[in-house]
């Protein structure tokens, strides 16, 4: 039974093809351009053969969407990083010059609007010529049949089989070509093709398509190429490589000389013109575009942005269809970044640790409400780390992002306690004797329900102080020995659980859930303590950290939106109490005074057991920050800060008061100058508060038995 005419047509159309081919090679006895099935292939087929062997092939070709570059902004809106397999950024035709079209079209295809997919007269013209001038000066392919080509390799990728099947100088080759070719025809508008290979073709040196390649050598828009600027373009298609301006500025210039001439000759435009812009040099306006995280402004906050959202599920469901979407959708993504916060930040981390000490400095800063990472910044800049002070490691976020290990706060970590406390009523008059050393029995201490119980002595010492404390003056002076007979009474697992609620990663309780737990022995990264603290700023609200706010596809719609998530975690009155607690270390007498702001500000020192780190964490009602400074060994092993020096200065002995808090200060204090002058919410409704005065101290308690210790040195 015969075919409907309607599934025929489509191997008629391609058999005329052919037929004009095989004259076309019979006539010249070569293969006309590069084009034309060869004679001895095409002569001994029957045109039956023929239309069969076309039937066989697909008959569409799969335009997918073209791979664009993605850009990162910072908060203002500004370029950060791009992100690219291929550096392009699609126009629609009306968004290139009518000159670089025409440009394009009277070099490569002069007859595009005149003839299909197959054009013999500008073959036959381009073999002339090309002869004529010993070289090859006009195309034979179509454009169409070139953007079949360009698309067949663009599909290829990094395949080399898939590579070589689509340039292989072969009959089969040729004929699948030739069948999308027609089909394209078939089922788009010249207008269609040509904007698709404009934005489709290599304009050589990483650039791809006609805006890509407009804004890479002159800096302008495709919209806005002017005739020497689209000559010179369209003469790249032909041979990126070999003419390109940046690397053969001759060549380049004599191939946009020749695109120049052929426009005169065509009438495109006069030869006096022609002649004039022959005259000029070639104009360049070299922009690059790097590719990554490395050369970006900051670029362990890009760094960031990129694993942040290779987490989100919605960009993909596995890793390599989000890294896909990253690299080559064309996204537009909106982030956090406060470009003077990051300014600060560095200048901040430089002027205080060297990139190639021994010792690692680290900030973070994130927006209490929110949740917007607002700046990180660290010592050793991002580069191989076979150099010395370089290295890929993003010290300042927590692990699961692909940063490092973290360093133990210390008695940063009293907070949690601190906190827990007065959220389960305690007064903040609540006072003990704290001397040192003191034996605890870790028996003392209550678990977390199911989880049985602790055992053993555990010795702790204060390097800060003895006496008798309230929560105020305990805080203030960093008491080791109170905050732990406060643990005593609170229990272990209540701050470790408000501690993981207010975004500090711990993951490991037989490791971390131990009455040391206050101390700081848990790992954690400026920041996920940035996190947390900004919630005692915003008044119990927890948010998680976030770079991102936006994306937004090629086409400029919106396909995600990150907006704040957050949670109370505490009672408002609890934070407020914390913050009136906390701004004591920052005020006259606090171990942190010589860092207090123009703006209401609490924070808390730390210094780990060994001085292997030290820190400061600390926030006003808008901002929070943590800053530590971290031994390490050239393997990248905790290290004591003792016996080192440090930007110069050699440490005897670390103190999170001395070294991480003046980060701290260096970079807030520039940020808050002129910001509002906001004070924090004085507690209502909470037991004791203000009442920084010790009453008389109760009987000495005596030492328990013991158990498993360690942890933290203690605050200053």
């Amino acid at each position: 039974m015969s075919m409907p005419r309607h599934e025929r047509l489509p191997a008629y159309r391609v058999l005329s093809h052919l037929l004009v081919m095989v004259a076309v090679a019979v006539v010249l006895g070569v293969v006309v351009a590069g084009l034309a099935i060869p004679f001895a292939g095409v002569a001994g087929l029957g045109a039956r053969n023929v239309a069969k062997t076309m039937d066989s092939l697909p008959e569409e070709l799969d335009t997918q969407d073209l791979s664009q570059r993605t850009t990162i902004l910072d908060a203002n809106g500004n370029r950060l990083a791009s992100i690219y397999d291929e550096n392009r950024i699609t126009v629609p035709l009306k968004g290139i010059s009518r000159t670089m079209v025409k440009a394009l079209v009277a070099i490569e295809d002069y007859r595009f609007y005149q003839h299909g997919a197959l054009d013999l007269k500008g073959t036959l013209r381009a073999l002339v010529t090309n002869q004529a001038n010993s070289g090859v000066v006009q195309g034979g392919s179509s454009i169409t049949q070139q953007l079949v080509k360009l698309t067949l390799l663009d599909q290829a990728g990094n395949n080399k089989v898939k590579r070589a099947e689509a340039t292989a100088d072969t009959y089969a080759r040729k004929l699948k070509e030739l069948r999308y070719a027609i089909a394209l025809e078939q089922t788009h508008s010249k207008d269609w093709i040509l904007e698709r290979y404009l934005n489709t073709a290599y304009f050589g040196d990483g650039a791809y398509g006609v805006q890509a390649a407009a804004k890479h050598y002159f800096n302008v828009n495709a919209k806005d190429l002017t005739l020497r600027q689209s000559a010179l373009l369209a003469g790249l298609v032909k041979n990126p490589y070999g003419y390109d301006p940046t690397k053969f500025p001759d060549k380049a210039l004599e191939r946009r000389d020749v695109v120049l001439d052929r426009m005169a000759q065509l009438n495109v435009i006069g030869q006096d013109k022609a002649d004039k812009n022959k005259d000029k040099d070639l104009g360049l306006d070299v922009q690059e575009v790097d590719n990554g995280c490395l050369n970006s402004r900051a670029p362990f906050f890009c760094d960031y942005v990129l694993a942040y959202l290779m987490q989100d599920e919605q960009l993909g469901a596995t890793r390599r269809a989000r890294l896909n979407l990253i690299k080559n959708g064309g996204l537009t993504i909106q982030t956090t970044i406060d470009m003077n916060a990051q300014a600060d930040a560095d200048a901040a981390v430089a002027d205080h640790v060297g990139k190639k000490d021994p010792a690692i400095g680290a900030l973070a800063i994130v927006e209490p409400g929110t949740g917007a990472v607002k700046a990180l910044a660290q010592s050793r800049p991002m580069g191989n780390k076979s150099k010395q002070g370089e290295t890929y490691v993003n010290f300042t976020i927590p692990k699961e992002y692909g940063g490092a290990n973290g360093f133990q706060p210390g008695s940063t970590f009293k907070a949690f306690t601190l906190a827990t406390a007065i959220d389960q009523g305690i007064p903040l008059t609540q006072a003990f004797n704290s001397p040192s050393p003191m034996t605890f029995d870790q028996a003392d201490f209550a678990n977390c329900p199911g989880e049985g119980t602790f055992g053993g002595p555990y010795v702790a010492n204060n390097s800060t102080g003895t006496g008798t404390f309230n929560m105020y003056s305990g805080t203030r002076n960093s008491i080791n020995t109170y905050f732990l007979q406060l643990e005593e009474m609170t229990g272990v697992c209540a701050p470790y659980e408000l501690a993981k609620k207010m975004g500090v990663r711990l993951t490991d309780p037989k490791a971390e859930r131990y009455p040391s737990f206050t101390l700081g022995i848990a790992d954690a990264s400026p920041l996920e303590m940035a996190e947390a603290y900004a919630t005692f700023a915003a008044r119990g609200l927890h948010c998680d950290s976030r770079p991102v706010t936006q994306i937004t596809d090629s086409d400029g719609n919106v396909l995600k939106s990150y907006d704040p998530t957050c949670t109370q975690v505490m009672q408002q009155s609890t934070a407020d109490a914390v913050s009136d607690v906390l701004r004591g270390v920052l005020q006259s007498g606090g171990f942190a005074a010589a860092q207090a702001l123009g703006v209401p500000a609490a924070g808390k020192t730390g210094t780990t057991n060994e001085q292997k780190a030290v820190w400061f964490v600390g926030y006003t009602p808008h901002l929070a920050a943590a800053a530590t400074i971290a031994g390490i060994t050239p393997a990248g092993q905790p290290d004591t800060l003792v016996g080192k020096t440090i930007d110069g200065t050699y440490i005897y002995e670390a103190s999170g008061s001395g070294f991480a808090a003046p980060i701290w200060g260096d970079a807030l204090r520039p940020l808050t100058a002129n910001g509002p002058y906001d004070d924090f919410v004085y507690p209502t409704g909470v037991e004791g508060v203000g009442v920084t005065s010790v009453p008389q101290p109760p009987p000495p308690r005596p030492g328990g038995r013991g158990g498993r210790g360690g942890g933290g040195r203690g605050g200053r």
